[in-house]
């Protein structure tokens, strides 16, 4: 009956039972024990083809870092270290598999490997987990740990087929039996088994490190190539026919994909230019998967540019043919005008201008605008007056007689509103009395892209429940000290209504100043 005592009918029906399974058990017992040694020499036989497998892969990666070690030179150290850590904990349960077969007779009688006592005795004593046994789970768990470590975020897949290959139960290390009881991992895999089951656990965990350094490998290469052959690593590059095209000729060339790579790079660079060889350094420097000239654009005409780029790969020489023209002209079409600051011009400045037309001595250029003076050369300084635009013009004759002529609007802008300070300080400060009365007032143009020399004339000073006080230059006066002496610790002191000018352009009225207050400290 449903949660009641057994009775002793109960308990004689119970016994017969498992009786006739251990009799069941008799009978097919001894084909059990020979499907796991079956079972033990496939995977054995399928660890060393995995490990022949893997030296193969790490010989090839040498090979490759060999070539070009900023490329594979990170990606053969990963290897090395998953290969170490697997090597250790393969050897580690080679031994227990060593010492488990060493008092065995014939180790492929598998019939006769029926008996518990080897992990039984080493693994549990008392009931209980032994030393030993915490080795046995702590080498597993460390391996797990470390070679997850050693992997990069990419390789999430693999990552976590090794906690699924290596896992010891939940977060307790314990295993749901099918009744719904839990019982920790080492005794649900490996107490009360036949030799021979336990011996080809064993094997099994060493297939799994061996699976686990192939995939790892792989998934670390193929990360690698896709990496190399990815979009992101490809521009576009214009091939033409002629580097130069007159007005109105039909345009001939074509659009292609070139790969750029950092770590790509030529082992040997054999490069003329009209016939003279290139030198490193001084012609040509290679950075970032390139070869980027610095040679001189020469004289006016076409150039030419031959050779090749030597690559080693898997021990073979490869040449990649180079054969570019270019060419360097000296006829303009337009005016160059542009702004030495910004595409603007402020009024009250003297805003430096370059004024140039390519190919014409800048003595046979004119340009003309409102407030434009010319200083030497192609330097200009514009002055500009009322309204919001001004248009400068210049102009030159080519020595063929053409004329060129070019305009440039500039948008022409106020000085913007200056800033209070206090000792350098603007908007808000603070300060103890003896530090305010010796500091000087002044005016900033922040993030202002000229230099202006800005004085201050004036001021006024407010100290809380005092008069407000008019000063004359950029430091306190007696009047404005004595208000001083009144306030309090915490007080806010405003000083506001800042008189300034630019000392070198009196007659420029700046924007309002900003005020700044100070917090007394004191």
């Amino acid at each position: 009956m449903a949660g009641g005592k057994e009775t002793p009918r109960q308990k004689m029906i119970n016994l017969m039972y498992l009786i006739f399974i251990a009799m069941l058990a008799l009978n097919m017992g001894k084909e059990v024990l020979s499907a796991f040694g079956l079972m033990n020499e496939k995977l054995e036989a399928s660890n060393v083809k995995t490990t022949e497998n893997n030296l193969a892969f790490l010989s090839g990666l040498e090979t490759k870092a060999s070539e070009n070690n900023e490329k594979f030179g990170p990606l053969l150290a990963d290897a090395k270290k998953i290969k170490q850590l697997s090597e250790e904990y393969f050897a580690y349960l080679e031994g227990l598999k060593q010492d488990m077969m060493s008092n065995v007779k014939d180790p492929q009688d598998y019939q006769v490997m029926d008996m518990t006592d080897y992990l039984d005795q080493r693994f549990f004593k008392g009931g209980k987990i032994s030393a030993e046994g915490k080795e046995f789970l702590d080498k597993l768990v460390d391996y797990r740990t470390q070679i997850s470590a050693v992997m990069p975020e990419e390789l999430a897949a693999v990552k976590s087929s090794v906690q699924t290959r290596f896992e010891t139960g939940d977060e307790n290390g314990m295993v749901e039996k099918r009744d719904g009881t839990k019982q920790d991992w080492l005794s649900y895999n490996f107490e009360g088994y036949p030799l021979i089951a336990s011996y080809t656990k064993l094997t099994a965990l060493q297939a799994d490190i061996k699976s686990t350094e192939e995939d790892a490998l792989k998934a670390m290469l193929q990360g690698q190539l896709s990496s190399e052959v990815s979009m992101t690593n490809y521009t576009t590059l214009l091939e033409q026919e002629k580097s130069a095209f007159y007005a109105g000729e039909k345009f001939a060339g074509n659009i292609v994909l070139g790969r750029k790579d950092a770590s790509t790079k030529p082992n040997e660079v054999n490069l003329t230019l009209d016939g003279r060889k290139l030198n490193e350094g001084t012609d040509y420097v290679i950075e970032d998967g390139k070869v980027r000239l610095t040679i001189s654009a020469g004289s006016a005409g076409d150039h030419k540019i031959e050779g090749n780029l030597v690559f080693i790969q898997d021990g073979e020489r490869t040449e990649v043919p180079v054969s570019s023209t270019f060419a360097t002209i000296t006829k303009p079409n337009a005016a160059v005008i542009s702004a030495d600051k910004m595409n603007v011009v402020y009024r009250g400045v003297s805003n430096p201008i370059t004024i140039s037309i390519p190919g014409i001595p800048d003595n046979n250029v004119s340009a003309s605008a409102p407030g434009l003076s010319k200083q030497s050369g192609s330097k200009y300084i514009m002055n500009p007056g009322t309204g919001r635009t001004v248009s400068i013009t210049a102009s030159g004759k080519l020595p063929d007689g053409q004329m060129i002529k070019t305009s440039s609007e500039f948008r022409i802008k106020d000085i913007p509103r200056p800033s209070g300070s206090i000792r350098g300080e603007t908007g808000s400060a603070k300060m103890g009395k003896q530090n305010l009365e010796i500091s000087t007032v002044g005016a900033l143009l922040e993030d202002f892209d000229f230099d202006l020399n800005i004085a201050v004339s004036g001021f006024k000073f407010k100290v809380p429940g005092q008069p407000t006080v008019s000063v004359n230059g950029n430091k306190l006066d007696s009047r404005a000290k004595s208000a001083l002496n009144r306030a309090s610790r915490g007080d806010a002191v405003q000083i506001f209504d800042i008189e300034a000018y630019i000392t070198n352009n009196k007659s420029y009225k700046l924007p309002k100043v900003s005020p700044v207050v100070v917090e007394i400290t004191n």
